[in-house]
């Protein structure tokens, strides 16, 4: 199965590290010319000078911008106006105790989780649908399905997007344009690494730490290890491709097994 976005120009929100700069890649090695988003320019100068070291040939365009905001989101569309796949990466988290999350906390992770998708995807949709032929995803989280206790914000924020990438890929029906949402799992990065490892200790080797970690504190994981941001990428490729025309609509887990049901 080989996947060829060349001639494609992609966007991916909060793209500068972790999933969403392992997205960049993996879109760039399959050949689309890819937007790599931050709000600095020095974050996003390191993330892509990291890119060309691996992928000299890799076609990058430096998109320096807050998303969030309506500003950010018309400088995004200005640098990288002819978007064929937007991937909507961009999130925030953070833990609270439900009833000490304040209503500017509940609107904060509504507009950066949530309304900075809609409104690139509001901008971009009616070029894709005119060409016949457009790819937008929105990536989600097990916090969608199983909402933590600790962090109903950010859990609501991504439950919205299955249903935000839901109404969207309707809105796109029969144009040759597909709209999904992909469930992450929990996933290596090194904030994780580091909330592991203050759980478990720092004595123990990486593999037999998060390893632990899993089967103490994430037991319902199959796979009972931390989900890499490459294998997140991999599916968001696909999606992306058109070996994945007939999937629209969904939301497509990468969770290891986490979320205990068979449907989202």
């Amino acid at each position: 199965m080989r996947i060829d976005l060349t001639g494609r120009t992609a966007l991916v929100t909060g793209s500068t590290q972790g999933i969403g700069l392992a997205i960049v890649r993996s879109l760039a090695a399959a050949g689309a010319r890819v937007g790599v988003n931050g709000r600095s320019e020095a974050s996003v100068g390191r993330a892509v000078a990291g890119l060309r070291a691996d992928l000299p040939d890799a076609e990058l365009v430096e998109v320096v911008a807050d998303v969030s905001s309506d500003e950010g989101a018309d400088a995004a569309l200005a640098a990288l106006p002819d978007v064929d796949v937007l991937v909507n990466n961009l999130g925030i988290f953070e833990s609270r105790p439900p009833l000490e999350i304040t209503d500017e906390e509940w609107r904060r992770f509504f507009e950066v989780n949530v309304l900075a998708g809609v409104r690139l995807t509001r901008a971009l949709l009616p070029r894709m649908t005119g060409q016949g032929w457009g790819r937008v995803l929105f990536v989600a989280s097990d916090s969608a399905v199983v909402v933590p206790a600790e962090m109903i914000h950010y859990g609501m924020s991504k439950t919205a997007l299955l249903a935000v990438s839901r109404g969207f890929a309707k809105a796109a029906a029969g144009t040759g344009v597909t709209v999904n949402s992909v469930i992450a799992g929990p996933t290596h990065t090194g904030g994780v690494e580091e909330f592991a490892r203050s759980l478990v200790g720092d004595d123990l080797p990486w593999d037999e730490a998060q390893r632990t970690f899993m089967r103490e504190h994430r037991p319902q994981s199959l796979i009972q290890r931390l989900i890499e941001p490459e294998e997140i990428a991999h599916m968001v490729t696909y999606l992306s491709s058109p070996l994945a025309s007939a999937t629209t609509g969904g939301a497509v887990r990468v969770d290891g097994g986490y979320v205990d049901a068979i449907l989202p």
